[in-house]
């Protein structure tokens, strides 16, 4: 008997782009980057004012998310969030961005709300 292993479409898309187009996947991932603005922080932020989106392989996603799994090289479901630790939604910064659950993210807005963010941290 073989183990079920539940997966959601945007982890299986993930998971396409990671086994098959990897290379094109670091390219794009690495020109967002490059467009990018570092700030004294550390955080990579794109000209946007909102969360930037990526069109990728037929379908848009966070451009935090997408250079995560990339540069990661993981493929993560809809339950799994890309938390930024550096609690800057705006950020791009694979050094800063860290996978958890919707409780880890909630509790790191409790804790930056509490004590801020300690970049030196990061």
């Amino acid at each position: 008997m073989s183990d079920f292993i539940l997966t959601d479409e945007g982890e299986d898309w993930l998971a396409e782009i990671l086994s098959e187009h990897i290379e094109e996947a670091r390219k794009r991932a690495n020109s967002l980057l490059e467009a990018g603005t570092r700030l004294e922080t550390g955080c990579i932020v794109t000209s946007t004012t909102a969360r930037k989106k990526v069109r990728f392989q037929g379908r848009q996603v966070a451009a935090y998310r997408f250079i995560f799994c990339v540069v990661n090289e993981t493929a993560i479901g809809f339950d799994t969030v890309v938390r930024h630790r550096c609690h800057n939604a705006l950020c791009i910064n694979p050094e800063h961005l860290e996978a958890g659950s919707r409780a880890d993210n909630k509790h790191d807005d409790w804790v930056a709300a509490a004590y801020g963010v300690d970049f030196s941290l990061l």
